[in-house]
């Protein structure tokens, strides 16, 4: 095994796509790289998650300006990670919205999930030293909130835990499309550190209810058309499901954290081994996995010192 995180040697540039999921909704997509999305309203755009740097989410601008002059009003974060709120101050919008749980998470474990991100995935922090320091939202909701840019209707909701405890969706009715974050992925591995793997089904449940027509998940290509929204729900429940009941069975019967990681590669590697960013998932997942199958509801929170412990034990 590697002394170091798979990522951490990733330095190769992804190819970007910026693909229409619905009437001026799009998809910017990178290869399994954190994927942002755009809602062109009447009057104005949203952008669904920043991206990891200022410099990155000008990329995203640019390609907003290959569609739409409108000004972009709101940047709404699915969640708390660092790869996805730290470049927000690019877009100069005059709300930024997230759940409240993951404004709390940010209070709490913000600053640590931007040095442990950093530190595992430096590509993704392309331009770092322009980020101003955390990003706080303007605009919190508990479960659902709706934004009318112009007559085009968004709906923000928080459909269950699954990624992290404070996961919103965005959901756009008059088209059926959805912009989910991290809790859809397709031909990308789920990240899990900070997941409650065993609620995370129940969530693609009530996503798979309001029958899409089409999904910008958070990492993979955008999916159009109901086969591959399908897919794609199936695809990353059996992931987080494979993982964590293997992990459950090594934990539960006292085995330890390299066993447990035996065990979560016998049962993924065959299925999900080729997928974008799976090894530098795995052990993190593993981890997280173990935790929970032990009664560990709340997410330890990762540190760069936690990280190198943890890679330490699979070590051994």
């Amino acid at each position: 095994m590697s002394k170091t995180f798979a990522s951490a040697g990733d330095l190769t540039p992804k190819t970007i796509s910026f693909t229409e999921v619905g009437e001026g909704l799009w998809a910017f997509t990178a290869e399994g790289d954190p994927n942002s999305g755009v809602i062109i309203g009447e009057d104005s755009v949203m952008v669904i998650d920043a991206q990891a740097t200022p410099r990155l989410a000008g990329m995203v601008v640019d390609k907003i300006r290959t569609v739409t002059d409108k000004p972009i009003s709101h940047v709404v974060l699915t969640h708390y990670h660092a790869v996805r709120v730290l470049g927000a101050s690019a877009y100069d919008a005059q709300d930024i919205v997230m759940g409240a749980a993951a404004r709390a998470m940010v209070a709490e474990r913000g600053q640590e999930d931007w040095e442990s991100e950093f530190a595992r995935f430096p590509r993704l922090f392309e331009g770092h030293e322009s980020i101003p320091g955390l990003t706080w939202p303007t605009l919190t909701f508990t479960d659902r909130m709706t934004v009318y840019l112009g007559r085009r209707r968004v709906d923000l909701m928080h459909l269950g835990r699954a990624h992290t405890a404070g996961d919103i969706v965005a959901h756009v009715p008059d088209a059926g499309v959805m912009f989910t974050g991290d809790i859809v992925e397709y031909h990308s591995a789920c990240y899990c550190g900070d997941a409650h793997l065993q609620d995370w089904p129940a969530t693609l449940d009530a996503i798979r209810a309001f029958d899409l027509d089409a999904i910008a998940p958070g990492r993979g290509d955008a999916l159009v058309g109901r086969e591959m929204v399908d897919a794609a729900l199936d695809n990353t429940a059996d992931f987080v499901t494979s993982t964590y009941r293997a992990v459950a069975r090594v934990a539960q019967g006292g085995g330890t954290l390299a066993e447990a990681m035996a065990a979560a590669r016998a049962a993924c590697d065959p299925k999900f081994g080729d997928y974008a960013i799976y090894e530098h998932c795995l052990p993190f997942n593993v981890a997280r996995a173990y935790d929970e199958a032990l009664g560990i509801d709340t997410p330890r929170i990762w540190t760069a010192e936690r990280d190198r412990q943890m890679w330490a034990a699979l070590q051994g």
